[in-house]
């Protein structure tokens, strides 16, 4: 009935009745079922226009019809072109009609071709004029598919292109809180897309990109030098050939006059888009070579500013030639033949250093291009030619008195190095030579470190070179005393040491090299230790900087890690030996190598020695050093006949010296694989769990603790490992715990946990070692944490606890930063630790409410305890996160403030600082306060506060205006006083900060 009703509105209800039960059950109607409804929608199109939204939906159901018959696709959208002017209708309306044609080209390709042109005029006639940018970005991949998917153009070529090209360049901004979602960069990428889609829009679109080129408008500008540069991917010199004067009068004029650097960097792209093309034309006998002519409109522009006196448009000129040469090795060539000899000749003319350093800068340019190519050919390349001028005015750069050309001279010469073939023998051994005296005896820290960082660049490179020549040299001038007698060298014997030292690790970038070097420092090692200066000490540690340096550079190269670990590691650990057993019967040296610092310096040494070995090669290595330690098994030490027995884990005051070795222990065993068994480990646990509770030595209670954390974090898994703890803890029970709950028993981990809580219970209970029970609750509490063990709440429950307590409080506050931090020797996943993704939300969610709630019930000497404790812990945990729960822990935060203990105050600020940035409208509610407690804050005496208190004043600008008004006379006024602070650092904060306000 509503069909056929002679009421528009009724019909129009009717027939969207029937469209919608179409979307519905599109995929079942029948072939005749689908001819019949096409049939009747198309005579429909000549409805009313009320009824025509109704059968567009009716007709987009009947597209993606898979049974639909052949010839009826043409047919709907023939009826479409004829019937309906679609540009009258409403968006969504013509968002339907987009879709149709968008289905039937998908599914229905051939019989739309068999339109040809006719096609796509009607498709011209569909978009002329739309104005939606939902409709736009449907009508330009359309656009893009006809080209795409070769459907014909015909005639209407320069129609299809004026129909998008009208759009260019894009001027949109989407409405605020725009629900679709749309941007003005999704809409310029896609007409850029189908601008640069075919060859046949080149004569239409080059006119067009270069008059924008020569408007005002920056955006517009941007537009089309990416147009451009996209469109050269796709041209031939056929479709540039005309327009090449042009463009390049347009991209000279950019570059020699913006003050834009993105203009100037798209300018660039677009030179060498440009080059790029041309460079990819074949020749034929007689056509014209574009390249070369367009290279020579180049060079006859930018050639002539690189001799100005004033050298104004230097830089704008070689920036230019720099980008089309880059484009192929032909160009290159073109370029180079032109400008490197001018370069040279410029070099010579200008005596002045900083004239020179831009000459040398502009050249390095041209050189890195050579890069890219690798191999310098012999019969084109200008660079050959001139190799001998090129090496000398390297060389002259590198004796120059000016730092700065020195360094780019510096970075010239690793170039040059890298250029297969372009150096010579002798030209090698001088480059060794400037690059000793540079590395060792350069006046300047800066030239020296990039001496250094350019041997270790040029030794893989020549390993055989720098093997021979300059690690000789380099054992030389260690082991020479010269710069103690007061000849020519500005520094003495330790500053000159020091540099010997990091040149030796920064040039051990090849295996054979390491093989030369790693002896030589070891040597150095052996010799200082046996010394009897008062700076031993600092000797050895910067030795070992320099070993752990070279054992991160072979980390990544099987056979150089082997031999350095095998190398080093037994070395090491013999010295240290060594020096214990002497200090154990009471000889003198060697005494340093037991220093803290000394045996803390070793440690990342034998850590990176060790995390990168291959799981047979660990197990190899872990079969000698435990033993080492159980065992007293020294048989596979260099230089084994020692005075006594070693026995680290012995009884006696005389063994402390061994005890202290428990920190290279550490070092070895925590940074094994997990897959590595460690042999005797129950035993090893055992011994590491007694020593880090009884021993007098804090560094070796620590060392221990911290070994026997590394080792449970990753001790496969017990029974209770993924259960969940019932019962009542045993910490948190009264007096001394008998046994850990039923849960943890059964395996390894649990038992040997079950000792370690009994350990700890009993040590934090009473006697002279409750610091050294708290330190291994710590460690050992990181250890289950990370790995999500049950026991690890439980045990943090009891480290809550004891922030109550008067003598262990604080540094239990404090153990919360332990938690949270990335530990740098142990229990970090470049040492294989288990460490779990979250674990410090987690820690967060299970554990703040109980810090705010025992900081509510604890008495006044202790609050600052809680304070700190939570301070800690939001101080490390993700910001996302905090933002989330900072209106409930802000009043927390801001009463933390008032605590008179400086680290809870600088770990509150530091805390406070990004979330003025990340969660303004939160912070603005309290800026009252806010700005009390920073100004006052800026008095502190600790000068590490007051720093911070500025830097949050300063973040305090980030809030909104009319919020900060009030405040703005009374902050300027109180940030004037520390203007005069005695310390730079706080009046650097105080000038930043008050400029801001």
């Amino acid at each position: 009935f509503s069909l056929e009703n002679t009421d528009p509105w009724t019909r129009g209800r009717g027939i969207q009745l029937l469209s919608q039960v179409l979307l519905q059950c599109y995929s079942l109607l029948q072939e005749k079922e689908v001819l019949h409804l096409v049939l009747f929608y198309e005579s429909r199109l000549q409805d009313h226009h009320l009824v025509i939204p109704s059968v567009l939906q009716g007709l987009r159901a009947l597209s993606m019809c898979e049974v639909l018959s052949p010839g009826l696709a043409v047919s709907v959208l023939k009826a479409i072109f004829q019937e309906i002017h679609v540009q009258s209708l409403l968006q969504l309306d013509r968002h339907t009609v987009y879709s149709i044609i968008t289905n039937f080209m998908s599914t229905r390709e051939e019989e739309l071709k068999g339109l040809g042109a006719d096609f796509t005029f009607g498709f011209i006639q569909v978009m002329d004029g739309e104005k939606d940018p939902r409709n736009l970005l449907v009508a330009f991949q359309i656009v893009r598919d006809l080209i795409a998917k070769d459907y014909a153009l015909g005639p209407f070529v320069e129609e299809l292109f004026e129909v998008t090209s009208c759009y260019f360049p894009v001027d949109f901004t989407p409405p605020p809180n725009d629900p679709h979602g749309i941007q003005r960069e999704d809409l310029i990428l896609s007409l850029r897309a189908v601008l640069a889609s075919t060859p046949q829009f080149a004569e239409f679109l080059l006119p067009l990109l270069i008059e924008k080129l020569d408007s005002e408008l920056q955006s517009a500008k941007l537009d089309s030098l990416q147009t451009l540069t996209a469109c050269c991917a796709i041209y031939g010199q056929k479709e540039l050939q005309e327009f090449l004067p042009s463009l390049w009068s347009s991209l000279r004029r950019e570059v020699f006059q913006t003050a834009s650097e993105k203009i100037e960097m798209e300018c660039l792209a677009a030179l060498h888009a440009l080059s790029a093309c041309l460079s990819r034309s074949v020749l034929s006998s007689d056509a014209e070579d574009l390249l070369d002519s367009f290279l020579s409109s180049i060079l006859q522009d930018c050639r002539h500013h690189l001799c100005e006196p004033d050298m104004k448009l230097v830089w704008p000129s070689a920036k230019l030639l720099q980008a089309a040469a880059g484009a192929s090795l032909r160009a290159y060539h073109r370029v180079t033949h032109s400008v490197l000899p001018l370069l040279l000749e410029q070099y010579t003319k200008h005596p002045q250093s900083s004239q020179r350093r831009t000459i040398l800068e502009m050249l390095l340019g041209f050189l890195e291009l050579q890069q890219k190519w690798g191999h310098v050919e012999e019969d084109e390349s200008t660079l050959l030619s001139l190799q001998g001028p090129v090496c000398s005015v390297v060389f002259s750069a590198l004796t120059d008195p000016s730092v700065q050309l020195q360094l780019v001279g510096i970075k010239a010469l690793t170039v040059l190095g890298s250029l297969q073939g372009f150096l010579s023998f002798s030209d090698l051994e001088l480059v060794v030579d400037h690059l000793i005296r540079l590395a060792l005896h350069e006046e300047d820290s800066q030239s020296s470190e990039a001496a250094m960082e350019a041997a270790g660049s040029l030794a893989p490179i020549y390993p055989k070179v720098f093997s021979k020549h300059m690690v000789p040299r380099l054992e030389e001038e260690l082991q020479s005393g010269r710069a103690e007698k007061g000849e020519e060298s500005p520094y003495n014997h330790c500053s000159l040491q020091q540099r010997c030292l990091h040149a030796l690790a920064a040039v051990s970038t090849h295996t054979s090299i390491v093989r030369e070097t790693v002896p030589v420092l070891l040597q150095h090692l052996q010799k200082v230790q046996k010394g009897n200066k008062a700076g031993n000490t600092q000797d050895m540690v910067s030795v070992c900087k320099s070993l752990h340096h070279v054992a991160l550079q072979c980390q990544q190269d099987a056979e150089g890690c082997w031999y350095f670990h095998q190398t080093v590691v037994p070395c090491l650990l013999a010295m240290a030996v060594q020096a214990a057993m002497q200090e154990s019967t009471h000889l003198l040296l060697g005494k340093a190598l037991l220093e803290e610092e000394v045996l803390a310096a070793m440690v990342p040494v034998i850590s990176a020695a060790t995390t990168h070995l291959s799981p047979e090669l660990a197990a190899q290595s872990v079969s000698h050093v435990v033993p080492l330690f159980l065992d007293g098994e020294v048989s596979f030490l260099p230089q084994n006949s020692f005075p006594c027995s070693f026995q680290p884990f012995g009884d006696g005051e005389c063994l402390e010296p061994q005890r202290r070795l428990v920190a290279l222990l550490m070092a070895f065993v925590c940074s094994l694989p997990r897959s590595v068994a460690v042999p005797q480990q129950e035993w090893l646990l055992r011994e590491l769990l007694a020593l880090s509770c009884s021993c007098n030595c804090p560094f070796t209670a620590t060392t221990a603790a911290k070994c026997f954390a590394g080792l449970v974090n990753k001790h496969p898994a017990g029974k209770g490992a993924g259960a969940v703890a019932v019962g009542p803890c045993p910490l948190l029970a009264g007096g001394v715990a008998q046994s850990v709950p039923s849960v943890f028993s059964g395996q390894q981990l649990d038992e040997i946990l079950q000792v370690a809580v009994n350990r700890m219970e009993h040590g934090l209970a009473e006697g002279p070692h409750r610091m050294q029970a708290l330190t291994l609750l710590l460690w050992v509490t990181k250890a289950l944490v990370l790995r999500y063990h049950p026991l690890s709440s439980c045990l943090t429950d009891k480290l809550l606890g004891l922030l109550g307590d008067t003598e262990l409080g604080p540094a239990a506050a404090d153990g919360f930063s332990l938690l949270m931090a990335e530990s740098p020797d142990v229990l970090h996943k470049g040492c294989h630790a288990d460490v779990r993704i979250m674990f410090r939300q987690r820690f967060f969610t299970d554990n703040v409410p109980k810090l705010v709630q025992g900081f509510h019930r604890a008495g006044p000497d202790v609050k600052a305890n809680y304070l700190k404790g939570l301070s800690h812990v939001l101080n490390h945990l993700p910001k996302p996160v905090l933002v989330t729960e900072l209106p409930t822990l802000l009043s927390l935060l801001l009463e933390a403030l008032s605590c008179s203990d400086r680290v809870v105050q600088l770990s509150t600020l530091s805390c406070l600082q990004p979330l003025l940035l990340e969660a303004p409208q939160i912070m603005s509610l309290h800026v009252d306060i806010l700005v009390t407690k920073f100004l006052s804050l800026t008095s502190s005496p600790t000068m590490a506060v007051r720093i911070a208190a500025l830097r949050c004043a300063h973040a305090l600008t980030c809030l909104p205006t009319p919020v900060l008004l009030p405040y703005k006379a009374r902050v300027i006024r109180a940030l004037a006083k520390p203007l005069d602070d005695k310390k730079r650092l706080v009046r650097k904060e105080a000038v930043a900060a008050r400029g801001e306000w």
